[in-house]
């Protein structure tokens, strides 16, 4: 005796979505159907986005113009409206979890006419069916030990899962080789390099490229409200991996010692499941060997004696900047890092940048 269960997506599909693959098919233009089915050019968008009920009349037409029986598009109609009551009503408290507003701002989530609508594009950019599925993928930013704890700003799982979720789905169209840990090791002496470099605009595509090269891809991405990382790394596969900055705090300091921070958790751990740099636990053995890996990566361990020497004369600092390849505000960095420096000393020689 089998047993049956009915069944429920948590998505919905608009009838507009049927009636817009028959005027492909059709070869039909937007334009020529609403002559046809006497409707305005606003009435066919409403329609072709679900904000248009499908009535008696306007299901005649349909089925005139496009085939398909009055009643399919009714019950197509009807089917759509349900499920997307049914939806909303599931989905509300997770959209609540969820930064909406910032995906949209940031264009992630296209604009939606209806909240069912909303929660169907969620999910569609999450890749999940389902919430329940999206609570058993991402259950795990609830208890992850390898975040580092931000005590300035609160952090919800929901929004880290999406801004990593960005990363991933913008890693899918970055070309890369396959990857080689040895070549990346040595490509970091040119990346270092490339932080004397002043313009963003011109270092960043060279970085993206050196990743690449060595199976890396870097994807530099705002964090939306509730997401206070730095940065992030995973291997999407075994031969591909995923290393993610939020650019989050503006400064060249930041960024270079992220970058190489992440840089380490590729080459040192290998990370299946995302690191996530801003949100947990600082003190993890993981996290300190990433953290003295960059240090060594920007101060190689025979120039610390001379950086612990330097005082606040900016021409020191300028002078030792050059000597070790990087710019001048990561030395300040470095210096403010093991206080030799105070963190309102020499500032002015950090690189700032913002969001354009």
């Amino acid at each position: 005796m089998s047993e049956t269960t009915d069944f429920c997506p948590d998505w919905v599909s608009a009838p507009g979505r049927t009636l817009a693959e028959l005027l492909r098919y059709e070869e039909m233009s937007e334009a020529e159907f609403g002559e046809r089915a006497m409707l305005e050019d606003k009435d066919v968008s409403h329609l072709l986005n679900g904000r248009l009920s499908i009535t008696v009349e306007v299901a005649k037409r349909l089925e005139r113009i496009v085939g398909g029986s009055v009643e399919f598009w009714l019950a197509r109609d009807y089917q759509y409206r349900e499920d997307s009551e049914r939806i909303l009503g599931n989905a509300k408290d997770w959209l609540r979890q969820l930064p909406v507003s910032d995906m949209k701002r940031f264009g992630w989530l296209e604009p939606a006419i209806r909240p069912a609508d909303e929660a169907s594009r969620c999910l569609e950019f999450f890749n999940v069916r389902s919430v329940g599925e999206w609570y058993e993928t991402y259950n795990y930013l609830e208890s992850a030990v390898l975040f580092r704890k931000s005590e300035c700003f609160e952090s919800r799982p929901a929004s880290v899962a999406a801004w990593l979720r960005y990363g991933e789905r913008e890693a899918e169209v970055i070309e890369t080789e396959l990857w080689d840990s040895e070549k990346f090791r040595r490509t970091l002496t040119d990346a270092k390099k490339l932080s004397r470099e002043k313009d963003p605009t011109v270092f960043i595509p060279q970085l993206r490229q050196l990743c690449a090269n060595c199976g890396v891809a870097l994807v530099i991405a705002r964090t939306p409200s509730g997401c206070p990382a730095s940065g992030a790394t995973k291997f999407v596969r075994r031969d591909r991996s995923l290393l993610m900055l939020s650019f989050r705090h503006l400064s060249d300091d930041h960024f270079w010692f992220s970058f190489f921070h992440e840089a380490a958790h590729l080459l040192l751990h290998h990370p299946e499941q995302f690191v996530v740099e801003g949100v947990g636990d600082s003190k993890s053995k993981l996290e300190v060997e990433a953290n003295e890996f960059a240090r060594e990566v920007i101060v190689p361990p025979e120039f610390e004696p001379e950086l612990l020497l330097l005082r606040s004369q900016s021409v020191d600092i300028i002078r030792f900047a050059k000597k070790v390849g990087v710019s001048p505000g990561l030395v300040v960095g470095q210096l403010q890092h093991r206080e030799v420096l105070g963190y309102n000393q020499q500032n002015q020689l950090k690189r700032r940048y913002s969001w354009s």
